[in-house]
């Protein structure tokens, strides 16, 4: 039953997180892209602690330690949705601190499991680069944060297959639909503003 509702925990937080940045890509209106990018993020820290239980019970190091490495940029991406700004920064403490949680949980996987020697590890590689790079992107009004999540997503509903977290493993591909429509939202979104920025020179 514990395992059930840590499933439900971090499943449903994580899809609402992706839902709510498809409704973002989707809204035309600034105000509710801003709550729903908001609402993204507060789900996104709301549903971290059960994954990361999750991948500590099975001894997913690697994507326990990258998983809690990623507080500072949803912290960084709520801070911006709130001022609906898209200030600079070279951010270099997160940068540190993900290279340090990536190498720390490596190196707790390696010492696990004596050597790089299950398929799981590679998976969780995976997982790794796709959360801490997507959520980094993201954080950054960038849409290769939806590129790097499809990656996430793919691996993480693998891995909890392998496990046997069944519902887990349905959010994960759940989420994979909704980044899918976020992403082509905003790549056609990015495709109209620069052909129109291109006839209003031909224009000129």
């Amino acid at each position: 039953m514990f395992f059930i509702l840590l499933q439900v925990w971090g499943g449903l937080f994580y899809l609402l997180n992706k839902l709510f940045f498809s409704m973002a890509e989707r809204s035309s209106g600034i105000k509710i892209q801003q709550k729903a990018r908001v609402y993204a993020w507060i789900v996104y820290l709301a549903g971290l602690p059960a994954w990361v239980f999750v991948f500590i019970m099975e001894h997913n190091w690697i994507a326990a330690a990258v998983e809690s490495s990623g507080v500072p940029a949803m912290i960084m991406g709520l801070y911006y949705a709130l001022k609906e700004g898209r200030e600079k920064s070279n951010n270099k403490v997160l940068d540190y601190l993900s290279r340090f949680m990536i190498a720390f949980g490596l190196g707790l996987s390696l010492y696990d499991f004596g050597g790089l020697t299950t398929i799981n590890q590679l998976v969780e590689l995976g997982v790794a680069l796709g959360f801490i790079f997507g959520t980094y992107f993201l954080a950054k009004f960038n849409s290769q944060g939806y590129f790097w999540f499809m990656l996430g997503n793919i691996s993480a509903a693998l891995l909890m297959m392998r496990q046997g977290y069944y519902v887990l493993m349905s959010q994960q591909l759940f989420s994979l639909i909704l980044v899918l429509d976020a992403y082509f939202v905003r790549k056609r979104k990015e495709a109209d503003k620069s052909s129109g920025q291109l006839q209003v020179d031909i224009d000129a």
